[in-house]
């Protein structure tokens, strides 16, 4: 949970500037809604934003997790996103492309509000020119950077995972485990690996600490 909360929470109000109790009145799509990053991230803007989260996936497990997580709307990711988001009449101002950003980039330049804004967290290979005409934003995302240069606010990531452990305490957010890998081995931890690399995982994975071998 630190690692995809500390991401998640500095998207919502690092990157995209927005508020705990704001009530936003726009739209958040969430690019791989259904990833560690994209479950939390989905959570709290709909807990602490009042955003109309719009979360993308496309098999009936991952519709059903991404809506548990707190989605208002799915679309799907095998689909040209901005057709669908046509299709839902939603017009997001903020959009979190957690994965294949190559891949749906020039959808999201054209599904997206004028002056919005684009986070990310993958390293994709993109013309960032591309954005100039409608005067979007764009940044990414690495929630080690405050720590790697020792920046001077480096001690809101820990006022930031307190307030989600008290948001986890209290239930106003669920924990994004869906898969008990069992006791830490190389065994689990190779089928922990094939399935993150399966690109069919959904939520996060756990395994216990290491066995007596």
């Amino acid at each position: 949970m630190p690692l995809t909360s500390i991401t998640a929470w500095e998207i919502l109000f690092d990157s995209f500037g927005l508020q705990e109790g704001e009530e936003a009145s726009d739209s958040l799509l969430v690019i791989g809604g259904a990833g560690g990053v994209g479950s939390i991230l989905i959570q709290l803007a709909k807990k602490l934003t009042g955003l109309t989260g719009v979360a993308t996936a496309s098999r009936p497990e991952t519709k059903a997790w991404v809506e548990k997580m707190g989605a208002d709307h799915v679309i799907d990711h095998r689909n040209p996103l901005d057709q669908e988001m046509k299709a839902l009449g939603v017009t997001p101002r903020y959009v979190a492309a957690l994965t294949q950003t190559d891949k749906h980039f020039a959808a999201i330049i054209e599904l997206i509000k004028p002056r919005g804004h684009i986070a990310l967290i993958d390293d994709p290979q993109i013309d960032i020119a591309a954005i100039k005409l409608k005067a979007l934003s764009f940044s990414w995302e690495f929630m080690f950077t405050r720590s790697m240069f020792h920046t001077e606010d480096m001690d809101v990531q820990h006022k930031l995972l307190n307030r989600v452990s008290e948001l986890l305490d209290s239930g106003a957010l669920i924990s994004t485990v869906n898969n008990y890998g069992g006791t830490m081995s190389v065994e689990t931890l190779r089928r922990a690996l094939e399935l993150q690399d399966s690109g069919t995982a959904v939520g996060k994975t756990v395994l216990d600490g290491f066995g007596a071998d």
